[in-house]
């Protein structure tokens, strides 16, 4: 039977009709995608002229920037979505009803879109996912994403996502992660940060993604696995199917303060979503991390397969339909256990 389910960390609310994926067509599924051309890939190794001059990288033998032996690189964004900050202000006044050009007050605001619009390349390997980098690659990447989310600690709000395969939004097929480092919190991370906030006074303190984890490992039907770092679950109320959410053993608000990031389980998710679907999915991945003023807060990272399309309910009503139970979901991935042999096409 269909439930009505509630996010309690956002409140967003989540139609699961598990029995809609029976139907002819209904079973989520990605074709493979067509691997990466090396010489036209602009992320790797030994094509450093072809990006914008270099932020940051981790180079274990030395070398100057923009040249080659790096493991993990940052650039600025050669298309960016935010002006940088040093840059002469826009016409627009800081505040909305004020603003100038297009603007007219209340009804037509405008701001300047300012802040950093950063590109992480997650290692030299020419491969489309995170999934098929060695786990020691991906640690070395999330510890980068973590120093350039440091790199930004006097923005508003720091955001860094991950796009895989262009039916997920990613333009460059080589795995890399965006940082935009904006100058106001976003409207759905201001609202956790409220949900968050009243679950502290309401029970005197509590830790509300904290509590629900350790629920979440009592009732163990949709969790998929835990590590000395982390947990990784099938969130109650997943908009998607196959929505996985990693969150720390031990709660803490900053994902960019010291101590662990999961990276480990996160690509042991990733592998698991590979092993069973039987291709990398197209997916949209992010870090939610505590913005200013936050108590309560507890970061995560989100894992969204696409693997269904959005259609006309959820784009009219930010009501999304799920045709995979979490727990199915869950249950699903603990059996995608690993080969013994490496999976074809992963990189070493």
């Amino acid at each position: 039977m269909p439930e009505l389910r509630i996010d309690p960390l956002s409140g967003h609310r989540t139609i699961v009709a598990g029995e809609r994926s029976r139907r002819p067509g209904g079973e989520p599924r990605c074709e493979p995608a067509e691997p990466i051309d090396a010489e036209q890939d602009p992320f790797a190794a030994g094509h450093e002229d072809r990006t914008p001059p270099e932020l940051y990288a981790v180079r274990p033998g030395g070398g100057p920037p923009d040249s080659p032996g790096w493991t993990v690189r940052v650039v600025p964004n050669l298309y960016p979505a935010l002006e940088p900050r040093s840059a002469p202000p826009a016409e627009a006044a800081a505040e909305p009803a004020a603003a100038g050009g297009r603007g007219g007050g209340e009804l037509f605001a405008t701001l300047p879109a300012s802040g950093a619009h950063e590109v992480v390349v997650n290692g030299p390997q020419p491969v489309l996912s995170l999934a098929d980098l060695p786990v020691e690659q991906v640690v070395a990447a999330v510890e980068v994403w973590r120093e350039r989310m440091r790199a930004h600690s006097d923005s508003a709000y720091v955001q860094l996502i991950v796009n895989e395969r262009r039916e997920a939004g990613a333009s460059l097929p080589h795995t890399h992660a965006q940082l935009y480092a904006l100058d106001f919190v976003p409207a759905a991370v201001a609202r956790e940060r409220e949900r968050a906030a009243a679950y502290t006074t309401r029970t005197m303190g509590g830790n509300l993604l904290g509590d629900l984890v350790a629920e979440e490992v009592r009732r163990g039907e949709r969790i998929v696995g835990i590590d000395e770092e982390a947990v990784l679950l099938a969130p109650f109320a997943s908009r998607l199917p196959f929505q996985l959410m990693l969150a720390p053993r031990v709660p803490r608000a900053r994902f960019e303060d010291d101590g662990p990031t999961g990276a480990a389980l996160l690509h042991d998710g990733l592998r698991r979503l590979q092993r069973r679907l039987g291709a990398n999915p197209p997916l949209n991945m992010w870090i939610r991390t505590a913005p200013r003023g936050a108590e309560g807060f507890c970061w995560r990272i989100d894992v969204m397969p696409r693997l269904t399309h959005l259609a006309g309910l959820e784009l009219s009503t930010e009501l999304n339909l799920n045709i995979v139970a979490p727990e199915d979901a869950a249950r699903l991935l603990r059996e995608a256990d690993a080969p013994s042999a490496p999976v074809s096409g992963a990189a070493g």
